[in-house]
């Protein structure tokens, strides 16, 4: 079973302090990459609650927020710093004399300037117990696991969808091959002898080089690598159990692409190319999913 990067959980419980919630988003990433909101006073907390999150959610960038409702209505307060402000038309007064421009500075315009106006919390910086802040983020994490593992069952289904038409469309080039290769032997050897033309030549000769060639067409051993390359990905896939192997799954697929970009270089066959772009097309969908596999 895999896991998507895709996942959404909530928790939230009452605490001595007020009602504690955490959200959890994640979406897909090479690595573990989180972000980190939380209540002034709970910076201590981020590396612990990293820990926690990568062991629940080892790939993918995770959105963490956490608050806490304490109830008591307090909003934040909106700060003057006068001294900033004089401060600040102090110096645009200077700079409007020294260009010789009007200095009519407005209000508006000088409560946007930086540090004039400050926005500061009503309430005290929070100290969260430990116990409380590892279960909200432990409840919310397991639910994002929970649906980061059905969107997983939807991914695995489709990709092994996908692997069982690439088996039929290699069947195909597979039956097709043997007869491709006697016929372009055939082909090859009457060339050979309408170019020689009444000249003797050395018909062993003639065989071993005509032998060589077509070993060279043979594509019999590109097949059974892809096949095993194919059995390796299913593999992988059901011996999964949550863990990630989207790498691991990403490198087998670039074989898998080595593999039928060499028996398409090699079947000069209408039917048989049809098929081998069938199998590129095959590949590149696992390429597109594999891109939010845990």
């Amino acid at each position: 079973m895999i896991h998507s990067m895709t996942g959404y959980g909530e928790a939230a419980r009452e605490t001595e302090q007020g009602r504690l919630r955490a959200e959890i988003r994640t979406v897909n990433h090479r690595f573990f990459n989180a972000r980190l909101r939380t209540p002034p006073g709970c910076e201590r907390h981020h590396a612990r609650i990293e820990r926690w999150l990568k062991k629940s959610l080892p790939r993918g960038h995770v959105s963490y927020s956490l608050t806490l409702d304490s109830g008591d209505g307090a909003e934040p307060e909106h700060l003057v710093d006068v001294e900033r402000a004089r401060a600040w038309a102090a110096a645009l007064e200077s700079l409007a004399a020294e260009l010789r421009l009007d200095s009519r500075i407005g209000l508006d315009a000088l409560i946007r300037l930086q540090g004039v106006i400050r926005r500061e919390s009503a309430r005290p910086e929070i100290d969260i117990g430990d116990d409380d802040l590892r279960e909200v983020t432990d409840e919310a994490a397991a639910a994002a696991v929970r649906m980061r593992r059905a969107e997983g069952e939807r991914l695995e289904a489709d990709l092994l969808g996908v692997l069982t038409g690439m088996r039929e469309e290699l069947d195909r080039v597979e039956e097709r091959a043997p007869a491709r290769l006697a016929r372009e032997r055939d082909r090859l050897g009457a060339a050979i002898q309408e170019l020689l033309g009444d000249v003797p030549a050395d018909p062993e000769r003639i065989a071993r080089e005509i032998a060589h060639l077509a070993e060279r067409w043979d594509i019999n051993e590109e097949i059974v690598r892809l096949r095993s390359h194919m059995q390796l990905f299913e593999e992988t896939l059901e011996g999964a159990g949550g863990g990630p192997v989207g790498k691991r799954l990403g490198f087998i697929m670039q074989e898998m692409h080595r593999e039928a970009n060499t028996i398409g270089a090699k079947a000069n066959d209408a039917r048989m190319a049809e098929s081998v772009l069938s199998l590129k097309g095959g590949v590149e969908r696992i390429r597109e999913q594999l891109e939010n596999v845990q």
